[in-house]
């Protein structure tokens, strides 16, 4: 019989929601417990989640249940405190949302903590779960479009929403290679002052190890995909080779001309579908050590320091080399490297969808 594995959910918000339905849907896991500061969401979750142990203080709850799996779902102004958090709670694993991190100097140190541990760490890169993103994924891998040369991703969405969605879905479509240098560019401040700070528009190109390019762009400037419909996921991922492509579109299926010709499908970000696996091959990893998670911490750092050595790149206006050590954090160096200018916007669907301070 397989093992039941308790789970604390820290963060109660939309998408902590998602994590906790997904957790006390499957009969892997036991929803151990819920925190969250706000009392009466607290309450109203707990509601909604079958009455789990709940409390204001995850500290406290966490020495309470001692969880196998310590999640949260908050704000990336909260991330190594929790991560302290739930390695004294001596979870096995730690699941937690994007960005890992708001600096490069965090993210290490976070790294050194759950590695000195020996806890396993799974980051909300769902998006590998669609259909659409898989169906491009077997594409790629089959050959279909012969040798990769070129992989790619842009979205309307800000940095530090869904930047590092793209790498990690760029490098995924590029067998994982690791990346030997990075050279970025930025424009516009409105966006450094929402709650996952971000500049207006970035873009970056990232020099793969296998020889292989990445073109990665977010933010106001960036190009729209008009056959989809919300900001969230206007999103295009794909790999150009040399006998075809293959791309997917978060919010509009997937489409490819290889040797046999044009092929596509359809597909849509759809949390329901998506997340049940998502947390099901959390189990799958702390029952074998070998399964590790397609969305492991490991993996998401590297797609966190591809997307800080873009920001470091426009600071310092070269190429910057990989691995990335610690230095002056990011963001606050693009703050007072950035000049005071609006940024053009693509269309002007992104002036409706993406409001900024300078436009």
């Amino acid at each position: 019989m397989s093992q039941v594995y308790k789970v604390v959910v820290v963060g109660l918000g939309k998408r902590g929601m998602h994590h906790a339905a997904a957790f006390k849907k499957s009969a892997r896991f036991e929803l151990a417990g819920i925190s969250t500061r706000d009392p009466g969401r607290l309450e109203k979750a707990a509601a909604e989640l079958g009455s789990p142990r709940a409390s204001t203080d995850p500290l406290a709850l966490v020495r309470q249940v001692r969880p196998d799996i310590f999640c949260f779902c908050t704000p990336p102004t909260v991330r190594l405190d929790l991560i302290k958090l739930g390695i004294e709670s001596k979870a096995r694993l730690i699941a937690y949302e994007k960005p890992i991190a708001l600096s490069m100097n965090e993210a290490i140190e976070m790294r050194k903590a759950v590695q000195a541990a020996g806890v396993r760490t799974v980051v909300s890169h769902q998006h590998r779960y669609g259909q659409h993103y898989q169906e491009v994924a077997r594409i790629i891998e089959s050959g279909a479009i012969g040798r990769v040369h070129t992989v790619y991703g842009h979205s309307v969405g800000w940095m530090l929403h869904l930047f590092t969605h793209l790498v990690d879905y760029v490098r995924w479509y590029n067998g994982g290679a690791e990346a030997a240098w990075v050279m970025g560019q930025a424009a516009g401040r409105g966006k450094l002052a929402d709650n996952h700070p971000s500049p207006d528009h970035v873009a970056g190109i990232v020099h793969f190890a296998n020889g292989v390019r990445g073109y990665v762009e977010s933010g106001a400037g960036a190009p729209d995909v008009p056959e989809v419909d919300y900001w969230w996921r206007k999103n295009r991922i794909g790999a150009q080779g040399t006998e075809g492509f293959a791309e997917v579109l978060t919010g509009g299926g997937w489409r490819a001309v290889t040797k046999d010709g044009p092929q596509s499908g359809e597909g849509c970000m759809n949390y329901e579908l998506d997340m049940p696996p998502y947390v099901e091959d959390m189990a799958r990893w702390l029952d074998d050590e070998r399964q590790v998670h397609p969305c492991n911490g490991e993996s998401a750092y590297k797609g966190f320091e591809i997307t800080m050595a873009v920001l470091r790149s426009a600071v310092e206006r070269g190429q910057i080399r990989l691995p990335l050590g610690p230095g002056e954090p990011e963001l606050e160096a693009l703050k007072k490297a950035l000049p005071d200018r609006p940024v053009l916007l693509s269309t002007e669907a992104s002036r409706k969808e993406y409001p900024t301070a300078s436009s």
